[in-house]
């Protein structure tokens, strides 16, 4: 599976154009879907509920703490 990657705006709506930014942002990004695909498929291999494990993986993002607000 191929992601396309948006353009990143920060919290004020503008663009974020750090080359370097966006690199290390795009292979975190690569790097946990990765992740994602390797669990959601061993889930399915122990024999999990495929919509179960697809809304946990949700939730699980929903859950993320921002340690940096204000």
């Amino acid at each position: 599976m191929q992601l396309e990657f948006p353009v990143w705006h920060d919290s004020e709506g503008n663009v974020l154009a750090c080359v370097e930014k966006i690199k290390v942002m795009r292979e975190n990004l690569e790097e946990l879907q990765q992740m994602a695909q390797d669990a959601f498929e061993d889930a399915l291999l122990m024999g999990c509920d495929e919509q179960q494990i697809r809304d946990f993986l949700v939730t699980m993002m929903r859950q993320l703490d921002n340690p940096y607000q204000s």
